[in-house]
């Protein structure tokens, strides 16, 4: 059990224990597996011998190329739970060569199919290799290594008969991080119990699971929104608690799949005792994540209003506004009350997030406007 803003919450117990929590954590945002490029084939040492010809001569052909690693953003995925059972990843090396003049057939290929989102880390994860953000989007990882000559490669004018050829070149190994980190436009924010869920199921087709205690929600959602003609993603998360960012509760393992969003929406308990409180536990925790999560675009919500009355209302607005300057709104994810306001203002700081990025882009690449009257 623990304090939360003046209430006495239980903790379900097998979330404190990180091996249990994995057993039943369906979803997999993170793997270390091991790639190996294949080795390149042999190359051949042979000499042509047929009947009625005088001078054969070498004929070794060469080996193939090792086949090389890959990886693909695929749609259709929201998990890496496929890379948490099969860790090794080899792919095939090239053949040898073969007289006649026979090249090796070159090793396959290992393509790794990740989710849009995924990043490939080195393994000490200080560097990031790879970022999938696009269906379709195919990197190298590795290369195979290439096949050795056949004697045929080594003859020479003073050299008529080499026996010699080379063994194929070695391929790249390595362990790496797959990190998935997902797709949205809106990240959802809030303590456990603030609503994320239900807000989440009443906008969108999404069908979280949604219950009067705490962590209810063990792993990232996703649903998309149609609003006026249009339409974006939701991203709902697990609630945080003080101390998240030192492992409590779920920790905040989790946020990174708010990190792409162009806004956030920050739900907040109208029926906590002390809604700043409530608000200064997730900025706090937010602030000690990094990766500029605390400077996105932040919306306020007091949630649940169809328990309070206006006086009361008024004055959690009056007492956030000393604490933030986000735009403060209020609403109630079981009637639907203020919800169109909520998404039209989400749309809104979305289309500026998205305008803003595609400028930067254009600056960068030094793309200039044509002027227009």
């Amino acid at each position: 059990m623990k304090l939360i803003s003046g209430k006495l919450i239980y903790f379900p117990l097998f979330l404190t224990n990180k091996k249990d929590y994995n057993k039943v954590m369906k979803f997999l945002d993170q793997a270390k597996i091991y790639i190996k490029s294949g080795d390149g084939g042999t190359g051949s040492v042979s000499f042509r011998r047929e009947k009625y010809i005088e001078f054969g001569g070498p004929n070794g052909g060469n080996g193939g190329r090792g086949g090389d690693v890959w990886v693909e953003a695929i749609d259709g995925l929201n998990t890496l739970i496929d890379y948490r059972y099969t860790q090794h990843f080899k792919a095939k090396r090239g053949d040898g060569g073969m007289g006649r003049d026979r090249h090796g057939k070159d090793g396959q290929d290992v393509i790794l199919k990740v989710p849009v989102g995924t990043e490939i880390l080195s393994e000490d994860r200080s560097t990031v290799i790879a970022d999938m953000t696009e269906v379709g989007q195919k990197i190298k990882l590795l290369q195979g290594g290439d096949g050795g000559r056949g004697n045929t490669a080594f003859k020479t004018s003073t050299n008529q008969a080499p026996r010699k050829s080379e063994p194929g070149w070695p391929g790249e190994d390595m362990w790496i991080w797959l990190r998935l980190k997902l797709i949205a436009d809106v990240g959802l924010l809030g303590l456990p119990n603030a609503g994320k869920s239900t807000f989440l199921s009443k906008v969108s087709r999404a069908r979280p699971k949604v219950a009067d205690y705490p962590f209810t929600t063990l792993h990232p959602n996703l649903g998309v929104v149609y609003q006026d003609q249009q339409e974006f993603v939701i991203a709902d998360i697990p609630g945080l608690i003080e101390g998240a960012s030192q492992g409590q509760g779920l920790g905040t393992r989790f946020l990174g799949h708010i990190e792409r969003c162009g806004a956030l929406l920050h739900l907040i308990d109208g029926s906590d005792e002390n809604v700043v409180q409530a608000y200064k536990t997730i900025r706090n925790e937010v602030e000690k994540y990094g990766n500029k999560l605390a400077n996105k675009q932040e919306v306020v919500v007091i949630n649940k209003i169809d328990a309070l009355i206006p006086e009361i209302i008024t004055e959690m607005k009056k007492e956030l506004k000393q604490v933030t300057d986000s735009t403060i709104l209020t609403m109630s994810g079981v009637t639907g009350e203020n919800i169109e306001t909520v998404l039209r203002k989400l749309h809104k700081m979305i289309k500026q997030d998205k305008d803003k990025k595609i400028k930067q882009k254009e600056k960068e690449q030094g793309i200039e406007k044509s002027w227009q009257p």
